[in-house]
């Protein structure tokens, strides 16, 4: 045994590992009682999720918290009727459909007064053939439940002689199916995945129940910790996405090694042991940069983004724990059937003649690291023009939150927007909301109403106790536009300060918050990007001992995050192939996506770093030749961190059977990071730029690189 082996066979993981495996009754009474506990009190007594994304300094919040304090009368969500006729609203067959439609909202519990369009001219358009109401909800809590009712009425009432449709917040939330089967699909296929990988039935099934077990025991705590760190309703679906494809990656990765061990002639307990050692401490590693990684959200300084980084996280760390000790727990209950129920294949490598060829004896993977290293520049060189081209539509990149208007077609709240946007203007769901204290506005609404790129503005109202005012204006172009976001920055650098009194009144409503939120973003991004980078940096020189690699790691890591901003950027917002993968219009990338996806794709990509180069080191220790621990070592991992990229990307992309939009753009962007960093970035760049830096792949400060170990004996194992 070499002083490697010896020092793991004693450390705290091989501890751990023994532990587990001697006691696994314990620990996995342990387990199940533990998820049970914290599942009845997590999905029981948990939180509620928190979509209220306003607040801060920015003028938008401003603007709303002046109008909750001296407009109180306007608190609480309303919903829009929408009405269009051919015929005219005034034809005796649809004015009774519409004022039956009216009565019935109205006749609510959790609507107020509704005014007829009827009953007010403004409410309809000069040719009479659409109108618009306003339902007001209670001010009490409506679920979306309450709200689901009145959208099926009215949805219902549409017929040929009229459309009918019901827009607003609620209403989109009311119409909007749950997540369905996603998850379900994804662990469908990484059950597929782990079978075809393993070729066995009960190795499949570890990393399964590992994973779920501690998935349920994470999601209940997330739950929990909402009480203190509220986080979105989608945090939820992405805690679920990260969790079971981390989770099961993990499991992967050690069942792989046990495996391994177990076909080298160790017996189950020191296999598990050996493959905790190793793997598991690279788990530990990997897991605690994707940690850190989301715990970067933090630096944005927005609070529900806190709840976001807390929640996921939790949910990561249960999944890396549950890897190094139920794991091991379960390989002690399947010992050498682990290979059970085993899918008929051709016999391995292992068991070829000993007088077949070297080279027949190399695997694919290994013969493709010869390749790119005997042309390690043009290979180098291919691979970064690549990343480079696909990443080029980032810089087009636009942020903006989903509307009604890139909903699927079929719902009321798209239908709304439709005959709203052809009745009174592309830009009546897009308001802008100009509020002030102690100011006269006519001067200001004035100004605006000249501004070129607004259709309407109202008179300013004052509020009861006079000290504040107030007014809306529409813009001509839609909330998506980037028209429109020009505008704001127009009104508020230009407009304003030029009209007498304008320097002191903010402009808020959904796109001036909409355009706060991603100017906020774009302001912190870089400084949370180089949070997360450093810290993982640190983290990988510790675990492999040199600078270089942790560097190349960085860069390719951003490569790759990029090149998926990149086809993100061209599916979303130009459109290529949107339609055909459930986006169904173009739109700006939503605001919060790109923020999210950065420490997630960042701490994944360490993830594969990890198991790579960490076998990529201890062949370099055991031989001392870059080249050959390079490709030994790509060899050696290939066939798990192909598995592993097949299952994040299985259930990624199953988001995109999901209803919302922008958790459809999330996965979207995470499985194609996934694909590239598996492909381009690992089979071609990593052994590529390896072997141009050659030994300096080792370099350390104040440490010499690590030189040839002694040659491996005849029947000694080398490396673990």
């Amino acid at each position: 045994m070499t002083k490697t082996e010896t020092s793991r066979a004693d450390g705290v993981m091989a501890r751990l590992a023994r532990f587990c495996y001697r006691r696994r009754r314990l620990v996995l009474l342990a387990w199940i009682a533990g998820v049970l506990a914290v599942a009845v009190a997590g999905f029981g007594y948990g939180a509620p999720s928190d979509n209220d994304f306003s607040g801060g300094d920015s003028g938008s919040a401003k603007a709303q918290a002046l109008i909750e304090k001296h407009f109180p009368e306007r608190q609480g969500d309303t919903l829009t009727l929408a009405i269009k006729a051919e015929k005219g609203i005034d034809d005796p067959a649809v004015r009774q459909k519409v004022e039956k439609t009216i009565a019935a909202l109205a006749d609510s519990p959790v609507t107020g007064p509704v005014v007829s369009p009827y009953q007010d001219e403004n409410l309809v358009t000069k040719d009479r053939r659409i109108a618009r109401t306003t339902v007001p909800l209670s001010d009490g809590d409506v679920e979306k439940s309450d709200v689901k009712p009145l959208v099926d009425a009215v949805k219902d009432a549409s017929d040929g002689s009229v459309t009918l449709g019901l827009g607003g917040y609620m209403a989109e939330k009311a119409e909007t199916p749950p997540q369905g089967p996603a998850e379900g699909v994804g662990l469908l296929a990484a059950a597929v995945i782990l079978f075809i990988a393993f070729g066995s039935l009960v190795a499949m099934g570890l990393p399964i129940v590992t994973a779920l077990l501690a998935i349920a025991g994470g999601l209940a705590l997330t739950k929990l910790v909402g009480h203190l760190a509220p986080a979105p309703d989608f945090t939820l679906i992405f805690g679920a996405m990260i969790g079971l494809g981390g989770g099961i990656d993990y499991a992967l990765f050690i069942v792989t090694r046990y495996k391994d061990n177990l076909g080298d002639g160790d017996g189950p307990e020191s296999a598990t042991i050996g493959a905790v050692s190793t793997a598991g401490r690279a788990v530990l590693f990997a897991g605690t940069t994707v940690v850190i990684a989301l715990l970067g959200l933090l630096v944005m300084g927005q609070r529900l983004m806190t709840g976001v980084a807390v929640a996921t996280s939790l949910t990561v760390l249960i999944t890396m724990i549950a890897a190094v000790t139920l794991l091991p727990a379960f390989l002690g209950f399947t010992g050498h059937r682990i290979n059970s129920l085993r899918l008929p294949r051709r016999a391995s490598r292992r068991n070829r003649p000993a007088d077949a060829s070297a080279q027949a004896r190399r695997t694919p993977a290994e013969r493709w690291a010869g390749v790119v290293q005997r042309r390690p520049l043009v290979a180098a060189a291919l691979a970064g023009a690549s990343l480079l081209l696909l990443a080029a539509p980032m810089l087009s990149m636009r942020l903006s939150q989903p509307d009604a208007s890139v909903q699927p077609h079929d719902r009321s709240s798209y239908v709304s927007h439709e005959i709203l946007a052809e009745g009174f203007g592309p830009g009546y769901g897009a308001p802008l909301i100009f509020a002030a204290e102690d100011t006269d506005l006519r001067p200001v609404v004035e100004a605006v109403r000249e501004t070129e790129g607004i259709a309407y503005a109202t008179p300013a109202q004052v509020s009861e106790d006079g000290r504040a005012a107030t007014f809306m204006a529409f813009p001509t172009t839609g909330y998506q536009d980037e028209a429109t976001a020009d505008l704001v920055h127009e009104l508020r650098d230009d407009v304003l300060p030029r009209a007498p009194g304008g320097e002191h009144v903010l402009v808020g409503g959904p796109n001036a918050g909409t355009i706060d939120a991603a100017e906020a973003i774009g302001a912190r991004l870089p400084l949370m990007i180089a949070a997360v980078i450093a810290m993982s940096m640190v983290l990988l020189i510790v675990l492999v001992r040199s600078v270089v690699i942790a560097l190349q790691a960085a860069v390719m890591n951003l490569l790759s995050i990029g090149a998926a901003y990149g086809v993100l950027v061209a599916i979303v917002q130009w459109g290529w192939l949107g339609p055909a993968l459930g986006f169904p219009a173009a739109m700006p990338v939503t605001t919060w996506v790109p923020m999210i996806m950065f420490p997630v794709l960042f701490g994944l990509s360490m993830d594969y770093q990890v198991f790579l180069i960490s076998r990529v080191r201890e062949e370099y220790e055991r031989t001392g030749d870059t080249r050959a621990a390079v490709a030994r070592g790509l060899a050696r991992t290939a066939r798990v961190i192909t598995a592993a990229a097949a299952i994040m990307i299985a259930v990624f992309t199953t988001s995109l059977l999901g209803p919302d939009v922008a958790v459809k753009q999330g996965g979207l962007g995470m499985a194609v990071a996934v694909l590239i960093d598996a492909t381009i970035v690992r089979m071609i760049l990593v052994p590529a730029v390896m072997e141009l830096c050659g030994k300096a792949n080792w370099w350390l400060p104040g440490r010499p690189s690590p030189t040839a170990a002694p040659p491996v004996r005849t029947g000694q194992k080398a490396g673990v």
